[in-house]
């Protein structure tokens, strides 16, 4: 099945050793698909996502919120979520009866 949007986010992991701490940034990939939305280590149904939001914060990117039947999963983000968002919205009124 082809991807219907693409949004990169990314993870920041703290290693702390003996004398110093270590920022690692790792970059991902959340990929909405007409039945799915996938990340690195999850995968959500589209019928169990209610609805995605975005809170900015400072002059570049955010916290892009994925809302689901199992909780709500932040999401670090350096671009714009909007048209994943709209694309999602979409995707979901095409499926309503």
């Amino acid at each position: 099945m082809e991807p219907i949007a693409v949004l990169p986010y990314y993870k920041v992991q703290r290693e702390v050793t003996g004398i110093s701490q270590e920022v690692l940034l790792s970059h991902r990939f959340m990929v909405l698909y007409a039945d799915r939305i996938v990340t690195k280590y999850r995968e959500f149904d589209l019928v169990n996502v209610f609805d995605m939001s975005f809170r900015r914060m400072g002059k570049e990117g955010g916290f892009f919120y994925l809302h689901t039947s199992t909780g709500v999963y932040p999401y670090m983000v350096h671009v714009d979520p909007r048209p994943f968002i709209q694309r999602f919205h979409l995707i979901k009124m095409k499926k309503r009866p």
